[in-house]
């Protein structure tokens, strides 16, 4: 052990102070709703969006190598390595290690001046994966020996002192949540601004009605910015879900080491302020194998998904030449190989047919974890391809999606015209007679022999007259006839949540407040 003097306890509280304001360099940080759920880190650099690490094979050492007298066979080597994939986290790793070893100082376990020529060669070695450079060993596993061994070969048997008190399970789940919590920003952010298009489509077709559907049959007229709206409010519980999770992930399980804890002083609450976490895991045996915020991320991610699929059906629906109520625009479409008049809704079918991928993330983890016991088993290193193909479809998937949707054409005209046809009026119809002392299942028999009348005259309710009206019931008087109209049937939803453009409006101004303060 090296004597610590004056000189030390200086180099100490240097790297001490530096902690959150270096960290701060490579990882930054991201508010939302009031918690910080995600330290916004290196990903966001271009440089590393689309690094792809060499992977080169030799015989270097395991960890445990002391314990095994033969090494292990190359094809258990290549079936068990992770390299190909976990490389994803190479530098949420880079980061966690600079903050431990910090955390190592204030343990005194490592001398600040080791510390520092640590930390000097961590960055070193981000920079060069940043430019391509590094050659990553696939007998080495993971990125995280990777990055292990790299450091040793910079800066010696110091190097070997990094990992004291820590293993790589609590270390790979760390870095893990640490990825996520930048993922549900990023997701979160996708999210805010479909929901401002729709917003904006919204306003913009105020005045259009179009009929509304039960069972995929003509039911009653609503306004084409209600049922926009009715995708806002999908996409404001979305939203709200993934808040929650973030809130979940939010947890710093390192310290936790294999499943035990260790017997090192590792200043926890000072280690997961410098990595940006609101708290500790509370149970050694939990934090290292809990994957059920890896669980409530895909979940949020394939309800939002099926939001998206229901979303992309009527999309697809709308489109056809039997409704012809939008046209999507060329950007957003294909042609058929074979049939020059064909423009297909490639977009929105890719999105319905991504959703069942995200399905089966969620499910391949759920029945991974679900005959697990206590504590870390290998099992769990298949929870990140779940995870990173997850995030690899919806992140698109949102993206495009908001895109094809804001530049599609809404006929305002034919959906109108549409939604005076198919006897939409006939439940206002009934609601007269309610008003007028009718018992409801009476009225409703009565409006439906007259709609049974309109379809053998081959005429609509709103053509009826008051005479034709009256040979049905005596109730009926001449405000009877003022109803039935689209528009009329639309105003008379006047209440809370309803369809009538009073409220509409309403619900679009109250939404765009909270969009505003993220309460939406």
């Amino acid at each position: 052990m090296v004597t610590r003097g004056k000189v030390e306890e200086v180099e100490h509280k240097e790297i001490i102070s530096q902690g959150i304001v270096k960290q701060a360099k490579l990882v930054g940080s991201c508010n939302i709703g009031g918690n910080i759920i995600m330290a916004k880190h290196l990903t966001s650099n271009p440089k590393f969006q689309n690094s792809k690490p060499k992977v080169q094979s030799s015989k270097s050492q395991k960890p445990w190598a002391g314990r095994f007298r033969q090494p292990l066979a190359k094809s258990a080597e290549e079936f068990s390595s992770s390299i190909h994939f976990d490389v994803r986290l190479f530098k949420q790793d880079i980061v966690q290690n600079i903050a431990y070893a910090r955390a190592l100082v204030r343990a005194k376990i490592l001398t600040g001046s080791e510390c520092q020529k640590i930390i000097k060669a961590l960055e070193a070695i981000l920079k060069e994966f940043a430019a391509g450079k590094i050659k990553l060993n696939v007998a080495l596993e993971d990125a995280h020996m990777n990055i292990e061994a790299l450091l040793i070969a910079e800066v010696g048997d110091m190097g070997k002192k990094l990992h004291s008190g820590r293993s790589r399970n609590d270390q790979v789940v760390t870095d893990l949540r640490m990825y996520l919590k930048y993922e549900v920003t990023e997701i979160t952010v996708l999210i805010h601004k479909f929901q401002e298009i729709l917003l904006d489509l919204a306003e913009i077709n105020i005045k259009v009605i179009v009929p509304g559907y039960t069972h995929m049959q003509r039911a009653q007229p609503v306004l084409l910015s209600h049922h926009l709206m009715a995708y806002f409010e999908m996409l404001k519980r979305d939203k709200k879900r993934f808040f929650s999770v973030g809130e979940e992930i939010d947890v710093m399980p390192l310290g936790s080491a294999a499943l035990a804890g260790t017997s090192f002083s590792i200043e926890r609450e000072q280690l997961a302020k410098d990595l940006g976490f609101a708290r500790i895991s509370a149970n050694s045996m939990d934090a290292v194998s809990d994957r059920d915020f890896a669980i409530a991320f895909l979940t949020a991610c394939s309800i939002l998904m099926m939001h998206l699929s229901r979303f992309a059906e009527e999309i697809m629906i709308w489109s056809t030449w039997e409704f012809d109520y939008i046209e999507l625009s060329d950007q957003y479409a294909t042609g058929s190989s074979i049939m020059p008049q064909k423009k297909n809704p490639d977009m929105a079918e890719l999105v319905r047919g991504k959703t069942g991928r995200v399905y089966g993330h969620l499910m391949a983890l759920l029945t991974i974890m679900k005959g697990l016991p206590l504590t870390y088993n290998r099992d769990l290193q298949e929870d990140k391809e779940q995870l990173f193909g997850a995030i690899d479809t919806v992140k698109p998937c949102l993206g495009i999606f908001a895109e094809m949707i804001k530049t599609t054409t809404f006929h305002g005209d034919r959906m109108t015209q549409s939604a005076k046809k198919g006897y939409l009026t006939a439940t206002d119809l009934a609601y007269y007679l309610v008003r007028h002392n009718v018992p409801f299942r009476e009225a409703h028999r009565i409006v439906g022999e007259i709609v049974a009348y309109c379809e053998e005259s081959n005429m609509e309710l709103e053509y009826l007259s008051l005479k034709q009206l009256k040979d049905f019931s005596p109730e009926f008087g001449y405000d009877a006839t003022r109803i039935l109209s689209a528009q009329s049937s639309v105003a008379a939803k006047d209440l809370p949540g309803g369809t009538a453009p009073n409220r509409v409006k309403e619900a679009i101004k109250r939404a765009r407040t909270h969009l505003l303060h993220d309460q939406a």
